[in-house]
């Protein structure tokens, strides 16, 4: 049905091929440009996570901030709750303003929290500059997902996707090896080592702004908003760059009709979001509030498990670290094509599944004491080979089977809420079962987590959405749609 006009809306109507001709396009250099520049974000969250971890104890000394346990701990609930916050925010900017401005944005927030990180006085000072870098890191993900998902063919979107989400396990694995330069007194004083971990953040940060300049808006979103020339000249230049290397087939493409609008009111996000696609946003929030507890209450606590159980010395964890992340890197280069060729929910279902028997079962040789730190870290390798899959499979749900209008907001909201009511719970209550000592303390809380994985994925059964090699357009229609 057509849309009537509202304040959102103007009565000029569209007509653009633009998503059948995205779609289409044959995978070339552009795309690798594209999936690079704006895929970098998941790298620079991994990274920023583990060099924080890893510098929480340098943090404690005197020639840093003398902070207390507490206070180390507060840091990273501030940095959470900074990712909630600019999530929150830019993904309500981004589907309003535009992705490519707010991509640029968002990077640069983040630039000024690391850079004034390196800068810290206090605990006051650091809290605060935590906050405003996991604002821009909690944006970011709203914004380059979003771009991401509408610039690639839909054929290849799932499997893409999932691997970039992953690629946040590359900045893991490059943290916990770079803390042993970075965080070694005998190459750097340890009053200067910590503040060069997040200049060092700061750095990688400018060079990819600078590549992100290049990057075009999204033709999709420009369309909507009424700047049609704009969306077939991005188009045009696409598509011109890539016939210049590889051939574009000539099959025909389909248009739509669209009604121009600047921008979606709130009552109609609330509609759309509660009431039109109720049981996506469900599937939305299990698949992200079980994912978000079970990957924080175990990567969060690894090195306290290592050393507590099985004497591990504190400064030797991240070298466990790094075949953990191997496994959550390897299993998305595997089984993402799979998202593609086999079909969104029986992948889904399948590695949620996976992941929460592969943890159960882990757990049960923990608690009978069949294991030791370097089997244990084998167990967790078997495990995020599927649940990394698993994890990045929700960020992909949300961005693709909400309306391109609210795409950016409906990624954030549950994205929000799944670090709200999962990720920064999980944390505390882990670190509550380590700190008794008991195995079979700890044991429930990996039987919890376990079903928490397996119940999303009896969501994903009754409530999945078949997205794999659709258009964008096809699997959730745009709120400014018009009958022709």
């Amino acid at each position: 049905m057509s849309t009537p006009a509202s304040s959102s809306q103007t009565s000029k109507v569209v007509e653009t091929d633009i998503p059948a001709r995205l779609d289409r396009l044959p995978w070339s250099r552009w795309h690798w440009f594209v999936v690079i520049a704006l895929g970098v974000t998941w790298i620079l969250d991994g990274l920023e996570v583990t060099l924080a971890g890893a510098i929480s104890g340098v943090l404690q000394k005197s020639e840093a901030l003398k902070l207390t346990d507490t206070e180390v701990g507060m840091s990273a609930t501030f940095y959470l709750a900074g990712n909630v916050f600019g999530a929150l925010l830019f993904g309500f900017l981004t589907d309003r303003f535009g992705r490519k401005r707010l991509f640029s944005l968002t990077l640069l927030v983040y630039l000024i929290g690391t850079a004034l990180s390196a800068c810290s006085w206090n605990f006051a000072s650091y809290a605060l500059f935590r906050f405003i870098t996991g604002s821009g890191i909690g944006g970011e993900y709203a914004a380059i997902n979003s771009a991401i998902d509408e610039l690639i063919p839909a054929r290849i979107r799932g499997r893409v996707d999932i691997t970039i989400n992953s690629t946040y396990w590359i900045g893991a694995g490059i943290g916990a090896a770079g803390t042993y330069l970075l965080l070694n007194p005998v190459f750097i004083p340890v009053a200067f080592g910590w503040r060069a971990v997040f200049l060092l953040g700061a750095l990688l940060g400018t060079l990819i702004l600078i590549v992100r300049h290049w990057v075009p808006e999204s033709p999709r979103w420009l369309t909507i908003h009424g700047r049609k020339q704009d969306a077939d000249a991005i188009i045009e230049g696409i598509e011109h760059k890539i016939s210049a290397i590889r051939k574009i087939p000539d099959t025909p493409t389909k248009s739509m009709s669209i009604r121009v609008r600047n921008h979606t009111p709130l009552n109609e996000i609330w509609n759309t979001v509660v009431h039109r696609h109720r049981s996506r946003s469900c599937l939305g929030f299990v698949l992200m509030i079980a994912q978000a507890f079970f990957f924080n209450a175990i990567f969060f606590t690894y090195s306290l498990v290592l050393v507590r159980f099985y004497k591990v010395a504190p400064e030797s964890t991240a070298l466990y670290l790094i075949p953990f992340a191997f496994g959550n890197v390897l299993g998305p280069l595997i089984l993402g094509p799979l998202f593609d060729k086999v079909g969104r929910k029986p992948m889904i279902v399948l590695t949620y599944t996976a992941a929460g028997l592969f943890l159960a079962i882990t757990g049960w040789m923990f608690q009978a004491g069949l294991l030791n730190a370097t089997t244990q870290t084998l167990g967790w390798i078997a495990i995020f080979f599927v649940a990394s899959c698993a994890a990045s499979s929700a960020y992909l749900t949300t961005s693709e089977i909400f309306p391109l209008e609210i795409r950016g907001l409906a990624l954030a909201l549950f994205y929000a809420g799944g670090t709200l009511c999962g990720g920064m719970i999980a944390p505390t209550i882990f670190g509550l079962l380590i700190q008794t000592g008991s195995r079979g303390a700890l044991l429930v809380g990996y039987v919890a987590a376990a079903v928490l994985m397996i119940g999303a994925a009896f969501a994903e059964l009754a409530l999945g959405v078949k997205a794999e090699r659709r258009s964008l357009e096809e699997v959730a229609a745009p709120l400014s749609a018009s009958e022709k």
